[in-house]
């Protein structure tokens, strides 16, 4: 992965405030990395020391094999899920305005 890219991604993510979450699309978009995948990626790999709770899939849900943990995280910041979607035009970090559905 390009380093600069590398770095804008962890930015961005570093960049979600308490309390809200952003898509790995919606990341993707805003550093201009080609793909979403490449943010769950970097998760994946490097994420531990990052606020990885708060990125979530596209419909609001959150990585299939953390859900509990992720919900949880979420709740301690007061992000509320209804069953286990997290509604994203109520906690959707937006810096760019326009960026939600």
């Amino acid at each position: 992965m390009d380093t600069a890219l590398y770095d804008r991604i962890r930015e961005a993510i570093l960049d979600v405030p308490v309390g809200k979450v952003s898509t790995y699309g919606h990341i993707a978009m805003l550093v201009g990395a080609p793909s979403p995948r490449m943010v769950g990626a970097l998760l994946a790999e490097e994420g531990s020391d990052l606020p990885w709770h708060r990125i979530l899939r596209s419909n609001g849900t959150p990585t299939p094999h953390l859900v509990a943990e992720q919900l949880q995280r979420l709740r301690a910041e007061g992000v509320i899920s209804v069953g286990q979607r997290v509604d994203l035009r109520e906690y959707l970090w937006d810096p760019q305005g326009g960026l939600a559905d």
